[in-house]
């Protein structure tokens, strides 16, 4: 069966709401979705390298703090050279999400860092494939994509509890961006054979 590991962080639990959506996505597309949560600075990430060479999938995800991902992730990406160095992710599929408090909180940055350290790792970017809300007419707090992302995706929380936000339009579209993923692996992976 395809697995798409999750790797992300999250300091205030909106982030970690993404991921568990996202990761529903991709369980709605009939793969596993197998969630690896940064909780610090100096943990082993031996176990987080495994599991994504293991998988078909990978997708990165952390808040954007200060125009780029939160320090445990990059601290996180770093520790990617292990893999880089037997190019142990060549040609598996990545993607990446990202939150932040503004709607634009320079998200794009950060959605930039994951796609180059995907494509330094030789990996297979796949975008977030969703029409931006604009142009579907709804840019409302419940539209799909109403930040009208293509590298990846963004969704935003306002400065209240995860319980409560990001809302229901941004939970929708990283259940979408999570199914894209997994239906892009399965076919990466269907073709492989």
């Amino acid at each position: 069966m395809t697995t798409v590991a999750i790797v992300y962080h999250s300091g205030y639990g909106h982030t970690a709401v993404v991921a568990e959506e996202v990761s529903r996505g991709v369980e709605a597309a009939g793969a596993v979705a197998q969630l690896l949560r940064i909780e610090s600075l100096d943990q082993d990430f031996g176990p987080f390298i495994d599991a994504i060479t293991a998988a078909d999938a990978v997708i990165f995800g952390a808040p954007t703090y200060m125009g780029g991902p939160s320090a445990p992730f990059k601290v996180f990406a770093d520790a990617t050279s292990r893999a880089w160095f037997t190019s142990a992710w060549k040609d598996k599929i990545a993607a990446g999400f990202t939150n932040s408090l503004s709607l634009s909180g320079d998200k794009l940055s950060t959605l930039s860092y994951f796609s180059v350290l995907a494509a330094q790792q030789g990996m297979i970017w796949v975008s977030a494939g969703i029409p931006a809300g604009a142009s579907t007419g709804d840019v409302s707090v419940d539209g799909v994509n109403r930040l009208g992302s293509s590298l990846g995706l963004m969704t935003q929380s306002d400065n209240a509890g995860p319980d409560v936000t990001p809302g229901a339009g941004d939970r929708k579209t990283a259940r979408l961006f999570g199914e894209r993923v997994a239906w892009a692996a399965k076919r990466w992976e269907k073709g492989a054979k």
